[in-house]
């Protein structure tokens, strides 16, 4: 009933907002007569605001054109790769007629961005995607907003998002041969749940995880979301937020968590600072501030866009993550397309590389709460675990804005490529290895009569990435004009390219002496920011592996 009341009372509103809006414009008009009046600056602005608190904000575009790579605007397609009934897999395909810039683009990386299923669109990490374009290719998960799935597609669960990014992981490696990872916030524990079972099945899995302010362990540094989850039983979320969807909408009748709802709780978190920003938008626009009140409608309508969560999906992930804490307890099992059931166990991850970003200042994720994935993937070498603290950085701050920008990206960046550059060098190696066969050495002629006391040479064929080591054993004399076959030299082998892993592989804090002895491992390649200010990238502790597209000019 409080989702038909709540639409009931935006259907009244909106042409009260449109009327609003009509009012600013009048009095903000310079060929209006009402723009001449006094204090026409304030009724304008005034009525501006009431329109922005009264209207239904709608889902927002990523509304990128073009990005820079190395100098050179390149051009943005925008198109869904693959289509599932709560999610979209959407690719943000570059194209470019320079021949450099083009061949740049086809050896980059391949970065699956998980966006969180939390109350927000996928375009709350626009500025995620814009900065990861210009050095990647670049996939995003697209959720749906429930009430616009019919009933006839079925429930969603949180089994179902772990099986979606299974699939989207698969549909990249079929493609490029393999791919990278980037959550942020929520998806961190499906994403890891997701990479366990391909581990547990012996199946490819990501070169690179990077997880980014997520709640792997609620336990550790509560927050007001962790303390709401954990002090409300699961009956009470049931009966108190859960709501059908209207007859008005597609997906009539099917259980949510209403996107209404979500925002109030948002607002109900910080609501001075919510306040403030409105009253210094009010300020902006009667002083005509043109940058700072566009900031403010460019923050808020992406802020102010919520959507509906499917009821399974929303109740399981309060029960698995917030209140029997299942991923860190080993308890975790999920339901696979076919039926079958799997226990979750990230200590079955091997290979690949894990990277986890906190915000100092982060009050959804609190400290801790995202390195705790190193405490679970013990299967790691302890090199490609590392950990990196934004300092003075938000929630928010992690994904988005200057920080990011400045801060966590590069360290980002430089991650991926470095283990991106380790598995290109073993690809490359490998048929140069496979080509080294065992070859057997020439045979004398049959019309050769050898004496019996004459000295042998035997060639011994190298192994692959070895060096021929000659015997002393004797050899048949070979009849003179007899030319034997050479035994081809082996190749050296080319050396695997050291690991760029920090200077001690526990994990340090300023001022601290390390508890590790320093690697002598060297980096086989420089990243372009080794050492952020204001940030500390570490290695985490230990607990107690591209095909290239067709040749076109797009990348």
């Amino acid at each position: 009933m409080l989702y038909q009341i709540y639409e009931t009372q935006r259907s009244l509103m909106e042409p009260f907002a449109d009327f609003a809006l009509a009012a600013s414009k009048l009095y903000a008009n310079p060929s209006s007569p009402f723009q001449k009046t006094p204090l026409a600056q304030r009724m304008s602005a005034g009525y501006d605001l009431i329109y922005r608190l009264g209207k239904d904000y709608e889902k927002p575009t990523f509304g990128i054109q073009t990005v820079p790579v190395n100098g050179v605007e390149v051009a943005i397609h925008e198109r869904v790769e693959l289509n599932k009934p709560f999610c979209e897999l959407r690719r943000f395909k570059r194209f470019s007629d320079d021949p450099k810039t083009l061949e740049n683009l086809k050896t980059q990386p391949v970065v699956l961005i998980v966006a969180p299923l939390s109350g927000h669109y996928a375009t709350l990490l626009r500025d995620t995607v814009r900065s990861m374009l210009s050095d990647h290719k670049v996939y995003i998960t697209d959720w749906k907003n429930a009430r616009l799935v019919p009933l006839s597609e079925g429930e969603f669960h949180l089994d179902d998002y772990v099986n979606y990014v299974q699939e989207f992981i698969r549909h990249l490696q079929a493609n490029y041969g393999n791919c990278h990872v980037v959550s942020v916030c929520q998806p961190t524990v499906p994403v890891l749940a997701a990479v366990s079972l391909m581990a547990s099945r012996g199946e490819q899995t990501p070169l690179s995880m990077t997880m980014m302010g997520g709640p792997i362990d609620a336990r550790k540094s509560p927050t007001a979301v962790n303390n709401l989850a954990s002090e409300r039983s699961f009956e009470w979320f049931e009966n108190n937020v859960i709501y059908r969807v209207p007859g008005n909408f597609p997906g009539a009748g099917r259980r949510v968590y209403p996107g209404f709802l979500q925002h109030t709780g948002f607002v109900a978190m910080n609501p001075d600072r919510h306040a403030v920003n409105h009253y210094d938008y009010f300020k902006n626009l009667i002083k005509g501030d043109d940058n700072s009140t566009e900031a403010h409608r460019k923050f808020y309508d992406e802020y102010n866009a919520v959507l509906d969560m499917d009821a399974d999906y929303y109740l399981e992930t309060i029960q698995t993550v917030f209140q029997d804490y299942k991923l860190v307890h080993g308890t975790w099992d999920v339901r696979s397309p076919e039926g079958k059931i799997e226990r979750v166990r990230p200590q079955d991850i091997s290979r690949g590389a894990l990277l986890t970003i906190e915000g100092e200042l982060d009050d959804i994720s609190g400290s801790g709460q995202t390195r705790a994935a190193h405490d679970l993937c013990t299967g790691l070498p302890g090199k490609e675990q590392r950990h990196m603290e934004a300092k003075g950085a938000g929630h928010y701050g992690i994904f988005s804005g200057r920080r990011w920008r400045e801060t966590v990206y590069p360290a980002v960046r430089a991650f991926i490529l470095e283990h991106q550059t380790a598995a290109n060098r073993q690809t490359a190696v490998a048929p140069a290895a496979s080509k080294a066969v065992d070859r057997p050495a020439a045979r004398p002629s049959p019309v050769a009569a050898a004496p019996k006391a004459a000295p042998r040479t035997v060639v011994k064929a190298p192994a692959p990435a070895a060096q021929a080591a000659p015997s002393a054993a004797p050899a048949p004399k070979r009849k003179k004009g007899t030319v034997a076959k050479a035994v081809p030299k082996a190749r050296p082998a080319t050396p695997a390219p050291a690991s760029a892993a920090p200077a001690t592989r526990w994990a340090t804090q300023a001022g601290e002496a390390p508890v590790a002895a320093t690697a002598a491992a060297a980096p086989a390649v420089q990243p372009e920011s080794e050492t952020v200010a204001a940030t500390s990238v570490t290695a985490a502790p230990p607990p107690a592996r591209s095909k290239n597209p067709a040749r076109s000019k797009a990348a």
